[in-house]
């Protein structure tokens, strides 16, 4: 088992370095079903100018696709799937998460701006009516090299942070299957609706973007 954990933690920070090299947040990651690898994400804000794609949300999409192509049920797939990821996902990807019913992810560093699996808000673990599953975490894997990539990407200025297109520019759009299935603004709405500590919509807002 740490030996897996090992080789799926190098194949995400692999990632997160590719986000890095190309100018997004360094967060990679990749779900893995039946020990095989299903889907590799890494941020894609600043390529898109979409503020939703984060590695979670690319991956989530990559399932989906791989789902329909090979006429598998997303659910049992999903309930069957671990999430690596260098960096703790924030509350809109947490939010992802339970709603695909996703048992077990594994994390490096935290992420203590947004993050939704205890950082800042417990969406991992919290009783939330109509939310999906709660899933169980590991974090801290690989940590130190997690932060040392945010840190070099966040010593450089993002030329593209001004031009990323805001949640509910993105509500408008349907380019991306999960998307498709749960907009932006019902997953802004239900952190709003469900959690205390997002008093307004600005706040929740504030809260999924990354």
């Amino acid at each position: 088992m740490e030996a897996a954990t090992a080789a799926w933690m190098d194949r995400a920070l692999h990632m997160a370095k590719e986000a890095l090299e190309n100018g997004e947040v360094p967060v990679g990651c990749l779900m893995v079903y039946n020990n095989e690898i299903l889907a590799t994400g890494r941020n894609e804000v600043n390529e898109t100018k979409n503020a939703t794609r984060h590695a979670e949300m690319v991956a989530i999409d990559q399932v989906l696709d791989w789902c329909h192509q090979h006429d598998k049920d997303p659910d049992e797939v999903f309930a069957h799937t671990v999430l690596y990821v260098t960096v703790e996902p924030c509350i809109m990807c947490a939010t992802a998460l339970r709603m695909m019913k996703i048992p077990l992810v594994v994390y490096g560093c935290q992420n203590e701006r947004f993050g939704g699996c205890g950082s800042v808000l417990n969406i991992s673990s919290d009783d939330l009516i109509g939310t999906g599953e709660p899933f169980q975490c590991i974090a801290g894997y690989r940590a130190e090299e997690a932060v040392e990539m945010l840190k070099t990407f966040y010593r450089q200025e993002n030329p593209n942070a001004d031009h990323v297109i805001s949640p509910f520019q993105i509500c408008k759009m349907a380019d991306h299957t999960f998307i498709r299935y749960y907009s932006v603004l019902k997953i802004t709405q239900l952190i709003f609706v469900t959690c205390s500590h997002a008093v307004t919509m600005w706040e929740a807002l504030e809260y999924i973007t990354r």
